[in-house]
């Protein structure tokens, strides 16, 4: 639909536009009123039913209005075709629309319900609706409190969540049978999608993994260094060098101080090397390890790359079926129970 440009009209103009729209209502409803009824008149049972229980009025307005049904007609819609035309020229006045030939192709159902030819009558009831919509806006009534609007806006939601769900669903099936039926799809992922992004993941990766290691040594500094002086005592403890030290005289006193200097220098060189994940050397050695890891994950061979390909497919298949249970779910009936 065209853009519109919205302009403030005067209080006088804006409620002649009111009683004019509320005047439209009231003769489209008569009109449509008068073309359901006519269209009963001439069923054959309810006419006769009608002629049964007031024959004076079956009378009166087989001679009065059915006769005249097409002149009756004609006059409704003088008066709607001089609503469209007295609309277009204020729309152009206005300057409404971008162009002055955009309101006949905005207000489509008014031009096309001004044509007195079997359904196209039907679409002067969008002339209300629309109308409706005009006073909703201006804040003279609020159609959310209605009954009516109540219910259509309840089954519209259901009806248009059913509609989703069900393209949806078969969007995914079509997309399984073609990864059921495709070929080759793991090496397209590879070459499509990871490799064209291979220094980002690389990058990435090497970056967590630092982060990773460098957090976990400071939350656990003191336990991985209490860790290693035990595993040195054991060490030492279990020694057939050192127990045979510690019988000669003095021997104890000296087992001691190497102990405790070996587990000093073990605690610092673990301290040390665990404080230089920070450094730019460990960056480089992640990053060079993750990339050599990228590549040989990257790297297939003629025998396992069908077996790849189809876990690939299977993986990529069922994670398509978990969506298509979580679509399947009935939002509807949670809301409205």
């Amino acid at each position: 639909m065209p853009a519109t440009r919205e302009r403030s009209l005067s209080p006088a103009l804006e409620r002649f536009h009111l009683v004019w729209d509320l005047l439209i209502i009231l003769l489209v409803i008569a009109n449509l009123t008068l073309l359901l009824f006519d269209s009963l008149f001439l069923l054959a049972p309810l006419n006769a039913a009608f002629e049964a229980a007031a024959p004076g009025l079956h009378a009166a307005y087989d001679q009065h209005v059915h006769a005249r049904f097409i002149a009756i007609d004609l006059a409704f819609v003088a008066v709607f075709v001089l609503d469209v035309l007295l609309g277009w020229a204020v729309a152009i006045a206005e300057r409404r629309y971008h162009r002055w030939f955009f309101y006949p192709f905005v207000h489509w159902y008014d031009v096309l319900g001004c044509i007195p030819v079997g359904g196209f009558r039907l679409l002067r009831i969008l002339r209300v609706v629309s109308l409706v919509h005009r006073l909703h806006r201006l804040g003279l009534i609020d159609v959310r409190r209605w009954y009516l609007y109540g219910v259509v806006a309840k089954y519209y939601d259901i009806l248009l969540e059913e509609l989703t769900d069900r393209i949806a669903i078969r969007m995914l099936d079509n997309v399984q049978a073609q990864l059921r039926s495709g070929d080759s799809l793991s090496t397209r992922v590879v070459e499509r999608v990871v490799r064209p992004r291979q220094k980002a993941l690389i990058h990435e990766i090497s970056q967590r993994l630092e982060a990773m290691a460098g957090s976990a040594y400071a939350r656990n500094r003191d336990d991985t260094l209490r860790y290693v002086r035990g595993l040195v005592g054991r060490t030492l403890a279990e020694s057939p060098e050192l127990q045979r030290l510690a019988r000669l005289p003095l021997g104890s006193q000296l087992s001691r101080g190497l102990e405790a200097s070996l587990s000093d220098l073990a605690c610092r060189l673990v301290n040390e090397a665990l404080e230089g994940l920070q450094s730019a050397e460990f960056s480089a050695l992640v990053e060079h390890l993750a990339e050599s890891g990228f590549d040989a994950w990257l790297r297939t061979d003629p025998h396992t790359e069908q077996v790849t390909e189809q876990v690939t497919e299977q993986v990529l298949v069922d994670m398509l079926e978990l969506l298509k249970e979580q679509i399947a779910v009935k939002g509807w009936q949670q809301r409205y129970q």
